[in-house]
């Protein structure tokens, strides 16, 4: 297991004076946000994550795949756009918000995806599917709440089947000096000013660039990544850097 030490993401939670555990508090933040989610999503990055996760699903297409997981779920964008895209046998997504859950299966219902995609309350890193289940996991920024990271990506990798692939979109730090520092203004102080005002929630937007400082990004999350029994671990900035679009498999 990764040590905090190697890992300092793990260490960041939404709230430092609650008892509970990280996986507790994120669970609750985003159930807190969950009707606002969607609209701050698009809304803070100016609409430019629709075009990460079109470029992460044109990864998992490349394999074909007819049964998809897709981790840390949220409220299913990235489930419903492989859906479309894809149009594979089944999707299978999974959340430990109950809250964000619920608005997903709204917007499956009124798609009328319900025969391929199913969402389901779960821990990513204890998942009740077999060893090799499906053809291709993905995770759109879930990764880096995980409370253990190294527990959810092992697992991510022991439902995965011999050859199928993993595909996480992550955000990082962009490095091109001008925008670097331009982009850390917007990230630590416009960013959570705004999310603030639009959620009504006083952590989430705090507690987001705080985890991505921490996060193990780039060759290091590659790293990671095969530790956890991966192979061809990849890693590619997307937006400058603003986000990663992370490859494996297995």
């Amino acid at each position: 297991m990764q040590s905090s030490s190697s890992n300092p993401a793990a260490k960041i939670v939404p709230d430092t004076a609650s008892n509970l555990s990280k996986k507790a508090q994120v669970a609750e933040m985003f159930n807190n946000i969950a009707g606002r989610y969607d609209f701050l999503n698009h809304f803070l990055s100016m609409g430019i994550d629709k075009g990460w996760r079109k470029k992460a699903i044109a990864e998992v297409a490349q394999i074909k795949p007819q049964a998809i997981l897709d981790v840390a779920t949220g409220t299913g964008d990235m489930a419903i756009a492989a859906a479309k895209t894809i149009q594979p046998k089944r999707i299978t997504g999974v959340d430990i918000s109950e809250g964000m859950l619920e608005v997903g299966r709204k917007k499956i219902a009124d798609l009328g995806l319900q025969q391929v995609i199913t969402l389901n309350t779960g821990d990513s890193e204890s998942m009740p599917f077999g060893n090799g289940e499906f053809d291709a996991v993905m995770c759109a920024y879930g990764v880096r709440n995980f409370e253990h990271l190294e527990a959810g990506l092992t697992e991510m990798c022991r439902v995965l089947r011999p050859g199928g692939k993993v595909v996480i979109l992550e955000f990082s730090h962009p490095t091109r000096p001008g925008f670097k520092q331009l982009y850390q203004f917007y990230f630590r102080y416009i960013l959570p000013t705004l999310g603030k005002l639009v959620s009504k929630h006083s952590k989430a937007y705090t507690y987001l660039p705080e985890s991505v400082m921490a996060f193990p990004e780039g060759k290091r999350f590659c790293e990671i990544l095969q530790q956890c029994g991966f192979k061809e671990a990849k890693a590619r900035p997307l937006t400058f850097g603003v986000t990663t679009l992370y490859t494996a498999e297995k």
